[in-house]
């Protein structure tokens, strides 16, 4: 059933807003006059993330997407909420007219909708598959089954902020890095397009060989000056094409491989790898899940095609009767720690409590290597930077002290 948005005058003629959801305009507008009030304004309010047409890029759309931070205090808010006692249905009707993102307004009225029409909440939440991941549907699920919702969402909440707080950190450590680069990239730009050729316009009444450090600085000022356009496009048309080679199966595989082989990015990604695994499936456990449901649940939500491909035949190697501790450790993939603590969990009933330890072991490893690594790149740039700098001097200053020296 469409949502509609809509502002209004009520009875006494102070303005309101909020949505409504109806079969059409027309009988939108005559259920607000049932309520006493009056609407001035009405439109259909959007209702999935892939907006009308589903396909292409919308800048409305980009800046209107429902985010995992925004889904995750809704979470948090359900989860009071239905802790308090108050009905899905009652609850979702609280938060809608609150909610300021106006798609995921939408998108909880249609859930709404679904479940006054004899829907599950899971139901409801599957229909929005890039709002709610397979995780969130699958823990609902399992809540409802299991008569503890309340419990569910908390640990929905929990896990939601959790993730959110660990990218969090990620970018802010990556922030200063990456301006760092920019910034002195586009310096060195200037320096080699402007500044260098007006200063080298003093060499060319001078007929002697320049030294060499001085013609590489020139012919790579006169590269950058006359064909930094064509420069930009290659560099343009390597990301997308690198881009694009990911996106294949074999490209996504390649890549993956590559990173995890790494000298001090590979065990970084592993480590966020088993932080992730181990944070989603012990809470998928906590929750009810099977573990082979969740197990395929959770493969789904790791980014890295190596580690997804082992946890998938471990999957079938545990169907088949193995414990979790004894399909992973084989692959010699996960670090040998995780396995023996999740082989200790296996053997005490604690399997759930000893994932989630695991996850936060990891989670502050890699945190650990990310603030030493940008600790450590912070001065590399600026050494690097001096190093360049440094070139374009000396190359400038070489040949004013070769005509000193002839001067006299």
């Amino acid at each position: 059933m469409p949502v509609y948005e809509y502002t209004a005058l009520d009875s006494k003629g102070k303005k309101r807003s909020g949505i409504v959801d109806a079969e059409s305009p027309f009988a939108a507008r005559a259920r607000l006059r049932d309520t006493g009030t009056f609407p001035v304004s009405l439109k259909e309010a959007p209702h999935t993330v892939e907006g009308k047409s589903g396909k292409g890029f919308s800048v409305d759309e980009y800046f209107s997407r429902v985010r995992p931070s925004q889904v995750a205090v809704v979470t948090r808010q359900m989860s009071t909420l239905v802790g308090a006692g108050l009905p899905i249905v009652t609850a979702l009707s609280i938060l809608i007219p609150q909610m300021p993102n106006p798609r995921l307004k939408g998108v909880l009225a249609h859930v709404k909708d679904s479940i006054v029409e004899g829907q599950s909440f899971a139901q409801g939440l599957a229909a929005h598959p890039r709002v709610f991941s397979p995780l969130y549907v699958n823990m609902v699920r399992a809540g409802e089954a299991s008569g503890a919702m309340e419990v569910v969402l908390e640990g929905l909440a929990d896990l939601s902020e959790k993730t959110e707080a660990n990218k969090s950190k990620v970018r802010q450590a990556m922030a200063y890095p990456m301006v760092m680069t920019v910034i002195g990239t586009l310096v060195l730009f200037i320096l080699m397009v402007k500044i260098v050729p007006t200063i080298t316009n003093l060499f060319e009444g001078v007929h002697q060989q320049l030294p060499a450090p001085t013609r590489l600085l020139l012919a790579i000022s006169g590269v950058l000056k006359g064909y930094w356009w064509l420069l930009a496009i290659g560099v343009v048309l390597v990301v997308l094409g690198v881009q694009r080679f990911k996106r294949t199966p074999r490209g996504k595989l390649l890549w993956d491989r590559m990173i995890l082989a790494l000298p001090l990015f590979g065990p970084l990604a592993l480590n966020m790898a088993t932080g992730r695994f181990s944070r989603t499936l012990g809470a998928l456990l906590k929750n009810g899940v099977p573990l082979l449901t969740a197990l395929d649940i959770t493969k789904n939500v790791l980014d890295n095609v190596v580690v997804r491909k082992v946890v998938e035949e471990a999957s079938g190697e545990i169907g088949e009767g193995k414990s979790l501790a004894g399909a992973l450790a084989p692959r010699n993939l996960f670090p040998p720690i995780a396995v023996q603590m999740i082989d200790v969990g296996e053997q005490s009933g604690q399997l759930e409590a000893m994932l989630l330890k695991v996850a936060e072991l990891y989670e502050a490893e890699a945190e650990g290597t990310i603030q030493t690594m940008t600790t450590l790149l912070e001065p590399l740039l600026i050494v690097v930077m001096a190093v360049m700098v440094g070139f374009i001097v000396i190359s400038i200053l070489m040949p004013l002290f070769e005509m000193s020296q002839l001067v006299r």
